[in-house]
């Protein structure tokens, strides 16, 4: 055991302080905390240690609403003041453009708060652990369940429905000794609920944005923070308009409405077949007629060709990042104008790097907390090229 004063919040939400020879990266903590740690892991000059005592709080540290907090590895910034954790995310957006992107961004980064750090998010992912008779997330860096009767970062509606499933569950009906239950609300409250386990049909959702209507369900993935989707399509489209645009990794149309409302004519590509059949529905429901849809992956898709002169590439790929050849497909295009939406800033760091190589230019950088209490963040990165 070592005693370490945290210095800063790093990428994956670590806490960084410095021992001596050692690194010292420390999960839950709040800049300005003084700990007693106890260190599970050296890797060279690296150690990953655990809170054992707070000698002395960070003057931002308060009080996790959550009674799993620092068990469940859902939430990992909740010690921390809402104004902390923004700050805390704009450390780690940086964090990874300089050191992963070997970027110098010199402007500001805008921050677009949540309207509640608290009861955001309309969908949800349990785990089932049938023997045990337990429903809810999986304790930090295991796969062991943790039984979880409240969750407060899920919308009213939702936790109503984790009760409900908790006090309703067929135990002996499951099959498998674990399972998962994808879980997700819509505008009206109505729950949709999808398990391999479950022989109950999935129900459908819609959720209104702005004008638009979408078609969705717990199969399908729509963003969890409903308060934020219209910062996050206006953040990634604004005032775009033209002849051609690619949406990439598509998912059920969310941004290609708008564009197909500003642009003659929009490609949308998800390959994802429960998303793709919901984007062809909103698309249809839009009675929007300059929109073609493409079932297929987006290295394929990319690959394939021949592709006309773009004038804007949207892509927002899942939180493993894009496909091993898909960037260098984007080069290749040289689309004009590129909206890069990312949940991962180290991914979104990595692929900035060859686009700036390349010689776009980052026009603007948007932050869109769309998970408070969790280290992660939505970057939207707008970039031109001469």
């Amino acid at each position: 055991m070592i005693e370490v004063r945290i210095e800063k919040i790093v990428p994956r939400g670590f806490g960084l302080a410095f021992v001596e020879n050692l690194t010292v990266l420390t999960p839950l903590t709040v800049p300005g905390d003084v700990l007693r740690v106890r260190i599970a892991e050296i890797k060279k000059r690296m150690a990953f240690a655990e809170i054992v005592e707070v000698l002395e709080s960070g003057p931002r540290r308060v009080e996790p609403e959550c009674e799993y907090f620092g068990k469940c590895g859902g939430c990992d910034f909740q010690q921390m003041s809402y104004s902390a954790q923004i700050a805390a995310k704009i450390g780690i957006i940086r964090d990874c453009l300089h050191r992963i992107g070997k970027i110098e961004y010199d402007h500001d980064i805008q921050v677009i708060e949540s309207p509640t750090p608290f009861g955001y998010r309309s969908r949800a992912r349990w785990h089932i652990d049938r023997t045990k008779k337990k429903l809810g997330y999986y304790r930090r860096d295991t796969h062991d369940i943790i039984d979880i009767s409240a969750c407060p970062i899920l919308t009213p509606g939702l936790q109503s429905t984790l009760e409900y499933t908790r006090e309703n569950m067929d135990w002996e009906a499951l099959w498998s000794e674990t399972a998962e239950v994808e879980a997700a609300t819509g505008d009206d409250g109505r729950v949709s609920l999808y398990s391999r386990e479950l022989v109950e049909p999935t129900a459908e959702l819609t959720s209104v944005v702005g004008d638009e209507r979408f078609f969705f369900s717990a199969r399908a993935f729509f963003q969890a923070n409903k308060f934020l989707i219209p910062d996050l399509i206006e953040t990634a489209i604004g005032e775009s308009k033209g002849g051609l645009a690619y949406d990439l990794y598509s998912g059920v149309g969310l941004f290609t409405l708008p564009l197909a409302r500003r642009f003659e004519s929009v490609v949308s590509v998800e390959e994802n077949p429960h998303a793709a059949t919901f984007a062809e529905r909103n698309i249809e429901n839009a009675r929007l007629s300059n929109v073609q849809l493409v079932e297929s992956s987006v290295a394929a898709f990319l690959r394939e060709g021949p592709h006309a002169a773009v004038d804007l590439l949207l892509l927002d790929p899942p939180r493993s990042g894009t496909e091993k050849a898909t960037i260098p497909s984007i080069l290749r295009l040289r689309p004009r104008n590129i909206s890069y939406v990312s949940c991962e800033p180290s991914i979104l760091a990595r692929d900035l790097k060859s686009l700036v190589e390349a010689g776009y230019k980052i026009e603007k950088l948007t932050a869109i907390d769309l998970f408070p209490q969790t280290h992660h963040v939505e970057t939207i990165a707008r970039l031109t090229i001469d």
